[in-house]
């Protein structure tokens, strides 16, 4: 079997935590790895951002990314790319074009973009579609966070009309599932739930003093850690206003906390770099953050096990592959109780999930956990359990099923 995947506007060779790139690229690279492994060829198709990129680049066994020419390579936001869709097509057709005929069995598009040119695609090639949305943008329009701005009817229109052509869609969670069929009249038949993975091998439970020392936090601090990009949408500020009132709270904590905030700027919060530097120096605990730029896989392990809390308040997320990375090296998480968040984390046992996004909600049950040593011994053996229970082979295999179930329905559709 051979499979276009298609990744329009983020190429899964970026580094997630900045940009647009996150844990869709995550995902798009580690499914694609493991079911090439299964014997499926993958073509992953992006656009190109950088004028000195080759056509077609290795980065596995069976994988390959194939960049698109669409538009000017540099400077060209993820709101702008509508504009280049027909550019994008384009491109697409014109690479399988130059293969034989039928080359490809089946197409799998991430994001709406993506889903847009998947769907001419499927239909000049006479193969089945599957899509994977990620986020929703009617579901992120309804828990806006402050300063972020609506997702756009051009987006809801597109997202409807990738659901109503789509032959499978993959949805991250059962509650997404359920989103796609009240929110946009999916047909629940159509719909297959798939939750993402972690890559247990990598993310496993670890000495934290030898992670301190590595990365140079305290041996004895009470370490809160945020990891993504810096937007409203994904809310660092909350954790911010959360050690604020902490440090209010138990003054004899100043001494002994340290925020670190592991992320590049991206979306909206590219148009206030500052903000987050400026908030903590206004609540007076510029001093206890530390600001880290993205990290390799690597090194965020470390990071994972240097923590004593992962923190993850986003308004919105369709699944929170942080959450799952954090838990499998043995830290709970404190995590906004939205989306897919409650279901990559096990609520008082793998960590918290609070309502809501009052920063002094958070400061209470931060404080509640930090000073309760039993509490979170706890809590890290539910962790690792809980993430246990997500791997990539898993991903892939629900992957591979909903391609077969695909398959089977185009051939006896008209």
């Amino acid at each position: 079997m051979r499979v276009a995947l298609l990744s329009i506007h983020t190429s899964p060779l970026d580094q997630p935590g900045t940009g647009d790139a996150g844990g869709m690229n995550v995902y798009v690279v580690e499914t694609a790895k493991r079911l090439a492994q299964s014997g499926i060829e993958i073509d992953i198709f992006t656009r190109a951002t950088a004028s000195h990129l080759v056509p077609m680049v290795d980065i596995a066994p069976g994988v390959q990314v194939v960049h698109i020419t669409a538009g000017p390579f540099e400077g060209l936001l993820k709101s702008d790319l509508p504009g280049q869709l027909c550019a994008v097509t384009a491109g697409v057709l014109r690479t399988e074009a130059s293969k034989p005929e039928g080359h490809y069995d089946l197409i799998h598009s991430h994001y709406w973009l993506s889903g847009q040119v998947g769907w001419l695609a499927s239909e000049r090639w006479r193969v089945p579609l599957v899509h994977t949305m990620h986020t929703l943008g009617r579901v992120k329009n309804l828990g806006l966070a402050t300063g972020d701005t609506a997702e756009p009817d051009m987006r809801l229109i597109g997202e409807q009309q990738v659901v109503d052509v789509a032959q499978r869609l993959i949805a991250n969670t059962a509650l997404e599932a359920t989103e796609l069929a009240g929110l946009y009249s999916a047909d629940p038949a159509k719909i297959d739930v798939v939750n993402p993975g972690v890559d247990l091998e990598l993310f496993s439970p670890g000495s934290q003093s030898a992670a301190r020392t590595e990365l140079g936090i305290p041996l004895d601090a009470s370490m809160l850690l945020f990891v993504g990009r810096i937007q409203p949408l994904k809310a660092p500020d909350i954790l911010i206003r959360a050690a604020a009132e902490l440090v209010a709270m138990r003054p004899e904590l100043r001494s002994s906390l340290v925020v670190v905030i592991c992320g590049g700027m991206s979306g909206s919060g590219l148009d206030q770099p500052d903000a987050l530097r400026e908030l903590a120096t206004e609540l007076g605990i510029l001093d206890l953050i530390r600001f880290e730029p993205p990290s390799s896989r690597e090194k965020l392990v470390s990071w994972y096990r240097a923590a004593d809390l992962t923190v993850v308040p986003s308004y919105s997320e369709s699944f929170g592959l942080v959450a799952i990375e954090s838990q499998a090296c043995g830290t709970p998480v404190v995590a906004s109780a939205v989306g897919g968040l409650k279901t990559a984390v096990a609520d008082n046992v793998s960590g918290r999930l609070i309502q809501g996004h009052n920063p002094i909600a958070y400061s209470h049950v931060l404080n509640q956990l930090l000073s309760n040593p039993n509490v979170m011994d706890e809590l890290r053996r539910g962790a690792k359990m809980h993430a246990a229970g997500f791997s990539w082979e898993s991903t892939t295999s629900g992957l591979i099923q909903s391609y077969d179930r695909a398959l089977s329905n185009s051939r006896v559709s008209p």
